[in-house]
């Protein structure tokens, strides 16, 4: 198949085989296009190129809304509204005002304070993720812990 014939198939089924393959897939542009790919790849052209063009849309067309139905039962699956808290584990806890405070931190003090309190980690470990020293990484604590009480009107209990 020369260069002229394989435009002429383009040119006169491409929008055919988009709208053939639309009532299986949600991209069907994608699935055709693939297809002349695949026929443009062919060592030796089919023997009716129009059949085989059809067939191979239409399998790959059902892959592909198979694929997708998949990957939208699983995306709703895990689809659930993040909550940073959960607020029955914590008496008197203000899960937006909480969320709130915590998103209005500045970036270095939030990642610290949460991988110490939620991650479980040393301040060693903190500061070699986050790359700065241990005293950085402290302060850092310190400071978003001050801020987080002043925001969520909370005062320090010494003992």
């Amino acid at each position: 198949m020369n260069a002229g014939q394989f435009a002429d198939l383009i040119d006169g089924h491409a929008a055919a085989l988009v709208l053939f393959a639309r009532q299986w897939c949600t991209a069907p542009e994608d699935v055709v296009q693939d297809t002349f790919c695949k026929l443009a790849a062919q060592s030796a052209p089919p023997n009716d190129a129009v059949a085989w063009l059809y067939r191979v849309v239409r399998n790959a067309a059902l892959d592909a809304g198979r694929a997708d139905r998949r990957r939208q039962r699983r995306e709703a699956a895990v689809a659930r509204p993040v909550q940073w808290f959960d607020e029955a584990a914590i008496d008197g806890l203000d899960a937006a005002r909480a969320v709130a405070a915590l998103e209005s931190l500045p970036a270095e003090q939030r990642e610290v304070i949460i991988a110490r309190l939620w991650g479980g980690m040393t301040l060693e470990k903190i500061a070699a993720v986050v790359g700065c020293s241990v005293s950085s990484a402290h302060r850092r604590f310190e400071a978003g812990i001050a801020a987080l009480r002043e925001r969520l009107g909370v005062r320090c209990l010494k003992t």
